[in-house]
């Protein structure tokens, strides 16, 4: 697999640059020449470290000792960077297999966001690893110069800097340099009240510094992605790569709970009794919702019709279910099947283009749309205020001892990691739940296995997992190779996805 280039001594040059620091923005493509088995252990490898990342930061703190000691031993086992003294091939190894899996994860709106969430985390771990010699180093070459304020300055300002900054107390803030940004630069770390604002500006301590990076990180990434995606069409002309790419790009979906696996799994009479038991959060607010005021609106209906298509209703329950919902307040019969009816339809892949569509993960609940007011959508533990998020958990018989756990977590911005403790409060789970949570369906899932005692849940993800790999088996089967040792190599990369990924 070629890259690009054919000049040697040019991409040696490059390599060693490219190569010499710990820690990059992956601003330049590989150039050189990849065989396809280590293409696909290279894929594998990341995707396995970024499904490690995603894992840990729902299930710990992030940056935690825990979290960092896992994370530590999952980079040593699968051979990546793990500080400035790994030098060139690990430092290879972490290039090329990310530039593999921008061509995988490039292609729909969802896959970018994961991605891009996950390299972020495995960026800020990264990052916070260098000492403060090889931050400013990484700084400089990559043309981030932000200016520290003068000692004048930053005697003028002591007191305030000491009380807004939450990491620089008394002669610290003399310590350690302050750097004068563009407020809206440093937004997390404003809406966090971690920094000083003043005409503008915000005062940021150095130790915070890697808030701006990896907004500058998240902003290049999501620009080249973008770029990337324009490529697609070239990449899935050769038909090696096509069908390997489109199994990686699967992969860190895993159940995607469409209704066609699913369909019949629960009665519209169930529905009250499920959402007070086995709902998450955030459709347990839209059901009440619904049910108090007989309408959601258009964010709120996809929301949560999809979560339903996903627990198992079908088109013919959910038109019958909405319809009975909605005629209960001011729509009548006639104008919901003008007006909603399509909607639903098309939500189960019958109008428009057809599409099938799958239930919200917890990632796009999170990062997309926004609630507004009158709006009933969204994450509860990430848009709600959190007054009124403690007096609804309050409501749900959540102890107080949990409630306060629960908001620590919110505060820390740990937002699945907080629906993950609402899974544990409200199931009575003394220990750690064995499972992190990344999808709304997943939470119902789980809790039908731990109120139903595991019944039937594992011929459920039996189900859901094989028409996915034997889809995948299908796609990789129609390859055709010109020549048989690359049919028959194929074929072992297929076989090796299938294992890598069929417990994913």
């Amino acid at each position: 697999m070629q890259f690009s280039s054919k000049k040697p001594r040019a991409v040696t040059d490059l390599k060693a640059e490219l190569y010499s620091q710990p820690l990059q923005f992956y601003a330049q493509p590989p150039l050189e020449n990849i065989s396809l088995s280590e293409f696909e252990s290279f894929a594998v490898d990341r995707l396995k470290l970024l499904k490690t990342v995603e894992n840990l930061g729902v299930s710990y703190v992030k940056l935690n000792d825990d979290y960092l000691k896992k994370l530590d031993n999952e980079i040593r086992t699968l051979n990546f960077p793990q500080d400035a003294k790994d030098q060139t091939e690990k430092r290879r190894k972490d290039h090329i297999s990310h530039f593999i899996l921008r061509l995988a994860y490039c292609q729909t709106e969802d896959l970018r966001r994961w991605f891009i969430q996950q390299e972020v985390d495995l960026f800020k771990y990264r990052f916070r690893k260098l000492d403060g010699g090889e931050k400013l180093e990484f700084l400089h070459k990559n043309n981030l110069q932000y200016n520290t304020i003068s000692a004048e300055e930053k005697d003028n300002l002591r007191e305030k800097l000491t009380i807004s900054s939450s990491a620089a107390s008394g002669v610290k803030v003399e310590e350690q340099d302050f750097y004068k940004v563009p407020f809206q630069d440093a937004l997390d770390l404003v809406r966090t009240r971690k920094v000083y604002l003043k005409e503008g500006y915000a005062y940021i301590p150095h130790n915070e510094i890697v808030t701006i990076v990896l907004n500058d990180f998240r902003t290049r990434l999501s620009k080249a992605l973008a770029l990337t995606a324009r490529s697609l069409p070239a990449v899935h002309s050769d038909e090696r790569l096509q069908p390997l790419l489109n199994h990686l790009s699967h992969s860190y979906l895993g159940q995607d709970y469409s209704v066609q696996k699913n369909v019949g799994k629960i009665s519209l009479e169930q529905i009250d009794s499920l959402a007070g038991k086995s709902f998450p959060l955030c459709m347990r607010q839209l059901h009440q919702a619904l049910r108090d005021q007989h309408h959601l609106r258009h964010g709120g209906r996809m929301q949560y019709g999809l979560f339903l298509k996903g627990i198992g209703l079908s088109l013919e329950q959910a038109l019958q279910f909405w319809r009975m919902e909605f005629i209960r307040g001011k729509v009548d019969a006639d104008k919901f099947d003008k007006a909603y009816a399509y909607s639903i339809r098309h939500m189960f892949g019958k109008e428009g283009k057809r599409a099938d569509y799958t239930p919200y993960s917890c990632m796009k609940v999170i990062l997309s749309n926004p609630p507004s007011q009158g709006d009933y959508h969204g994450c509860p533990f990430r848009h709600s205020d959190p007054e009124l998020l403690k007096q609804k958990l309050q409501s749900y018989k959540v102890s107080p001892s949990g409630v306060s756990q629960i908001l620590e977590l919110v505060k820390g911005m740990h937002y699945q990691l907080a629906c993950q403790k609402y899974f544990e409060l409200t199931h009575n789970q003394v220990e750690d739940t064995s499972f992190s949570l990344s999808h709304p369906n997943q939470y119902f899932t789980e809790s039908q296995k731990v109120l139903g005692g595991g019944k039937d849940v594992k011929r459920e993800t039996d189900t859901l997992q094989r028409p996915q790999e034997n889809s995948a088996a299908r796609g990789l089967t129609a390859a055709r190779e010109p020549a048989v040792d690359e049919s028959q190599h194929l074929a072992e990369i297929t076989k090796n996805l299938e294992t890598d990924f069929q417990d994913a």
